[in-house]
C-alpha cells in the first residue's frame, strides 16, 4: 500500500463519524413537508434521526431555513447541531458540512426521507470505508429493464441490468474528499455522483429494499403501515 494511503487509512480509523441528516426538502411531490408526517407516532425526521445518532458520534440535522428556530427548541442531546439548508440538496449538505467537526475522518449522508435504513446498512458503508475506499453506497439491483433515451424518447441503449443498482442513503466518505467535492459548488442528485466527478473511488456496498424514499402519497402510505401508532394524521404548519 503506497505511504499517503497508509497515511490516509490509519486517519480515518483513528477519527470520528459524523452522520448529516438532510432534511430540508419542501415536500413539492408530496404536497407537504414529509419530513414532518408522522410514522408510528414519530416525525419521519425522527425516525431517521434515531438511527444516525446510534451509528454516529455526531449528527448534523439540516432543515429549511425557517425551520431552524423550532427544531433547535426540541429536545436534542449535545451531539446534535441543526442547521438551516439551502435552495439545493446540494447546498443543503454543503451547510451541514461546514457543522461537521473538523477532526471527523468519515462522514455519512442520509436522507430524513429514508427512515428505515438500518443500523447494519449503516455499519456496512461505514466499513468499506475505514477498509480503504473514498465512499460507499448502499444499492439494490435492478429488477427492470433500462432504456437510455434521446430528448425525443428514441431509444438509444439498454444497459445490462447486471451493472445497475438504485441507489439508497446513508452514503458515507472520507471527510476530506467530501469537503473537497463540494467545494466545487458541485450538483448532484445524490453525494457519491459528486465525489466521482473528483476522481473518488466508490463502492456499492449490499442495501435494503425495505429502506425505501417518501417522495409520493403512496410511499408515504406504506410507510406508515409498517410503523402504525397514534395521531399519524398529516402535520400541518405550526403543529411540529
Amino acid at each position: 500500500m503506497p505511504p499517503a494511503h497508509r497515511e490516509a487509512s490509519r486517519e480515518v480509523c483513528d477519527g470520528t463519524t459524523w452522520t448529516i441528516v438532510v432534511a430540508g426538502g419542501s415536500g413539492t411531490r408530496l404536497g407537504r413537508t414529509k419530513q414532518y408526517e408522522l410514522i408510528g407516532g414519530q416525525r419521519v425526521v425522527d425516525v431517521a434521526m434515531a438511527v444516525a445518532a446510534r451509528c454516529s458520534d455526531g449528527v448534523v440535522l439540516v432543515v429549511p431555513a425557517a425551520d431552524v428556530e423550532c427544531e433547535r427548541a426540541r429536545p436534542r442531546d449535545s451531539h446534535t447541531v441543526v442547521v438551516g439548508g439551502g435552495p439545493t440538496r446540494s447546498a443543503s449538505v454543503t451547510a451541514g458540512l461546514a457543522a461537521v467537526p473538523d477532526d471527523a475522518s468519515i462522514v455519512c449522508v442520509h436522507d430524513a426521507a429514508r427512515p428505515f435504513a438500518s443500523d447494519a446498512l449503516f455499519t456496512r458503508v461505514v466499513s468499506a470505508v475505514r477498509d480503504g475506499a473514498d465512499g460507499a453506497v448502499p444499492g439494490v439491483a435492478v429488477t427492470d429493464t433500462v432504456k437510455r433515451v434521446d430528448a425525443d424518447r428514441v431509444v438509444l441503449e439498454t444497459p445490462p441490468r447486471a451493472d445497475l443498482f438504485a441507489v439508497q442513503t446513508p452514503q458515507a466518505f472520507r471527510a476530506a474528499i467530501l469537503r473537497a467535492a463540494y467545494a466545487n459548488g458541485d450538483e448532484g442528485t445524490d453525494d457519491s455522483a459528486v465525489v466521482e466527478r473528483v476522481g473518488g473511488r466508490v463502492l456499492v456496498v449490499a442495501g435494503d429494499e425495505r429502506n425505501r424514499k417518501i417522495t409520493h402519497a403512496d410511499d408515504l402510505e406504506w410507510a406508515r403501515s409498517q410503523l402504525t401508532g397514534p395521531d399519524d394524521a398529516p402535520v400541518t404548519a405550526g403543529a411540529r
